[in-house]
């Protein structure tokens, strides 16, 4: 069955991971994603009280990282 494209590139646009779940194709990949992400929030949260001055890059990083699975979702789902 053939995946919503847009809903593939939300999901893993708002947490790595749950796009690739959604498709299906690479659950492991999926998996293990979802559990990154679970723990980069948590890093990134004792980031911002710890290192104030380092969370921006932090969360750049994460936005970059997240753009990039988002578009790999809608890729993979349109395929």
């Amino acid at each position: 069955m053939k995946k919503n494209p847009w809903i593939a590139a939300v999901l893993n646009f708002f947490f790595m991971g749950l796009g690739t779940l959604y498709i299906g194709n690479r659950k492991l990949t999926g998996l293990g994603l979802t559990l990154a992400a679970l723990a980069l929030t948590y890093v990134e949260l004792q980031l911002k009280v710890a290192a104030p001055t380092l969370y921006p890059i932090m969360f750049g990083a994460v936005f970059v990282a997240n753009t990039v699975l988002a578009i790999d979702g809608y890729n993979e789902a349109k395929m």
